[in-house]
Parts: structure tokens; sequence; C-alpha cells
């Protein structure tokens, strides 16, 4: 059997299994496979690989390294196509990862190979015009992003912020060129004028279609060159519909899977994003604070007291019990003044894995929903996770997922922007 059309490296584990979402919406098949894979592991078959790492905040060193060997095993296992997944809000700072990865994959793939990609995902509120990304109806610059703990976004303008991340040209295939009468042929000439990463416009799906084939079209026809996909989950599914039937049977939820037998449920939550912030808010289940300032002090101590307090709670039913870091910017930046940001964020990261780990362990949880991305990574490495099937999605790209070996779990991995600020009550109505 051949290997997937698509192998994509991710630059985090919430993006990772947000697009593998929207290639089973666009009527393929997907796995994600968490961290760098060893070449002893073996890959389902499926119409779309994903490699979710833990680079989105990564020196850039480590994750050109990472992002290298992940594409490397892709291409071994026969991926036809390599697609570089960035979050949706192109969370990078000037010294972050989108264009040193991008260079790094393009020389993988060989000489002349261009980047070609959008962050644009309508499903998500995510479009780009003018090269200007937008949230919503606000630029990324006056959105909540521009707050953001780790990579506070204040320029919209993603031609000029991916060309202080790279050597090589960045140019723009804007909407007007897309919506010509023969956009392949504008994207063609880009590339021929020298440009070696292109970043389009995109305002619906229908435009994420037009990208796709002419992205595809300029692979093929690239003389001793391919064409290195990249962006957030809308172009990934476009290119999944560019590509018909799929060519796998289903791996929804994974038929040799092992699926959690009930148990008590459990929420995580260490984004700060503005929904993440609207979901606790609206919980109204038992609670639990993890404090960044206690476990500085003294780690062991403050984790065995969340335990007690995640015990007790669940002594008057099976849950959700919501064991929560989430803060308003005001509270986050306090913490980072007196922590410091890295060291805040590996305390509270790692706290949250093993919050996890033992309550999966120790007090029966078997769901588990975890909001943020670096959060999420964080507990999928506590947990051991290696390949995750997709299950049902409690919102869009936000899906149930089952491990294919390991802890009889079902974990949900979300994005901190994603889902109805009532997704921790209504979520588990489709978990698996």
């Amino acid at each position: 059997m051949t290997g997937p059309r698509l192998g994509v490296v991710a630059d985090d584990v919430t993006g990772a299994c947000d697009l593998a979402d929207a290639v089973r919406d666009a009527g393929g098949s997907a796995v994600v496979v968490l961290g760098v894979p060893g070449p002893d592991l073996d890959l389902p078959p499926c119409d779309g690989a994903v490699v979710a790492l833990r680079t989105r905040t990564a020196p850039p060193a480590q994750a050109v390294a990472e992002s290298v060997a992940a594409a490397r095993w892709l291409l071994d296992h026969g991926a036809q196509s390599i697609y570089q997944k960035y979050c949706s809000t192109f969370d990078s700072t000037d010294e972050g990862t989108i264009g040193p990865v991008a260079d790094a994959l393009r020389g993988l793939l060989g000489p002349g190979t261009v980047s070609v990609g959008t962050p644009a995902t309508p499903r998500a509120g995510r479009t780009q015009y003018q090269g200007h990304l937008f949230v919503g109806d606000r630029l990324l610059s006056e959105s909540p992003l521009r707050d953001h703990p780790l990579t506070p976004m204040h320029d919209p303008d993603l031609v000029r912020v991916l060309g202080r991340q790279t050597p090589g040209r960045v140019g723009l295939l804007p909407w007007a060129a897309l919506r010509s009468g023969d956009p392949a042929e504008a994207l063609a000439r880009l590339v021929a004028d020298g440009t070696e990463h292109v970043l389009a416009d995109a305002l619906t799906d229908e435009d994420l279609d037009v990208l796709a084939g002419a992205a595809l079209a300029l692979g093929s026809g690239a003389p001793g060159g391919r064409v290195l996909l990249g962006g957030a989950a809308g172009l990934a599914a476009a290119v999944a519909r560019a590509g018909g039937r799929a060519t796998t049977g289903p791996t929804d939820a994974g038929p040799d899977a092992p699926r959690p037998d009930g148990g008590r449920a459990l929420i995580v939550s260490g984004s700060c994003s503005a929904r993440t912030l609207e979901q606790v808010a609206a919980f109204d289940g038992p609670r639990v604070v993890l404090d960044a300032v206690a476990l500085d002090a003294d780690p062991a101590a403050a984790l065995d007291a969340v335990l007690r307090e995640v015990a007790a709670a669940f002594g008057s039913g099976d849950g959700p019990v919501l064991v929560s870091s989430t803060a308003d910017p005001a509270a986050v930046r306090a913490t980072q003044d007196r922590l410091g940001v890295r060291h805040a964020a590996a305390l509270l990261e790692q706290a949250a894995g093993e919050v996890a780990a033992r309550a999966v362990r120790d007090l029966g949880v078997r769901r588990l929903l975890v909001a943020g991305g670096e959060t999420s990574g964080a507990v999928a490495g506590a947990l051991g996770l290696r390949v995750l099937h997709v299950g049902p999605a409690a919102a869009p790209g936000v899906p149930w997922m089952v491990p294919a070996t390991g802890p009889r779990v079902a974990v949900l991995l979300k994005s901190g922007n994603f889902g109805a600020p009532d997704l921790f009550r209504t979520a588990w109505e489709v978990c698996p």
C-alpha cells in the first residue's frame, strides 16, 4: 500500500489534532503521531499522517532538527507531500521557528523547492487579505493574541513577520491574483521572479481549494524541485479535498485501539486565551488551581496538594473536575515578572502533565480534556501517548482522540482559542 498523501510536521499537539480533524472532515483518514517517531514505529494506513512536535516556542535549532527528523520519517514511510503546520494565528516571535523550519524543510526536499502556504482557516474565523491576518473581523494585532504570554502578535503583516525570520525572499499571492483566471500562472510567476516563500491570501474555503490546486500544479511541474506546503488546518483540508476519494479505510477512533471503559472525567486548562478564559468562567463544576508560585517554592508539596483536592472533588461523583492555571493577562504578567516567562511556563506545563498522569494512574480518570497547546504537549508526554486515532469532534478542530496503544483513555487536546464557551460542559456528549 502506498504511503499517506499528506505528511504533516506540526509545531504543537493541538494544531496537529485540528489538522487531523480537518482532513477527516474532508473525507480522508488521519492519525497523529506524538513526538519525533522512532525508526521502528509503524504508521497505520491513512491519507494524512501528522507528526505532532512541541517546537512552536522551542529554540530554532531544536525546532529545525526535530522537524527535519519528522519529515524524513514521513518521506521514508511514503508521504507524497510534506506540509509544515503552524498556527492559524501565526504564533511566532521574530526569533521564532516558522521561517527557519521552512528553510530546513525546503533544503530537505531538494534544490528549487518553494514553500507555499497560508494560515487562513475560515471555519475558525482566520482569514488573510493583502498579506494581513484577521481573527474574526479584527486584525491579528488588535485581537487578544496581542497579549499571548509566549508569542505576542503585534504585527498583522505576515509577509513582514516571515521576512524577519528567513533570508529567503518572501512574496504575497494576493486575493485578486488567486481569484484571477489563472491562479496557477500567477503563482508560477512569483516563483519565477525568485520568491522562495509564498504566503497566499484566502477568505473562504473556495479560495483555499483554488490555492491547493495551484500549489499542487506547481509541484507537479517544478523542474528539479518540489513544493513545501504550509499553513494551518484550512489549506490541509483543501489539499485533502483535492485528492478526491480516500485511499484507505476509515481510522475513526481506531478499530483496534483500546477503548476507555467509562471512568472519571478531568479537565486540565493551561491556556490563557480569551476563549479559554470564557470556558473556565462558564464551568460550574469543582475546580482546583495550579499556582506557579507555589510550584516554584515546593513542587512536590504543591502537586500533592492539588491531587488531594482533585481526589476530594471526585468524592461526590465522576466529574468533570477542572484543574486550571488559566489566568487573565495582568495576572500572567505578574507571575512572569516574579518567576520569569520561561520558568513560569515550564513549571505549569510539567505540573499539568504530572497531575494528568497521576489522575489516570491513581484516580480512575479515563476521559481527559486539555486546553492549550503547550499544556497538551506536556500531558501527552506524561501519559506516554504515541499514536492517536481521530474520533468524533466536540467542535470544529476539537476532536476526541483514542491512543492506538497505551492507557485506555479518551483525550481531547484543544487549542486555547477553539470551542464554544460551554465546551467544558458539552464536550463529553460525543466522547468515545
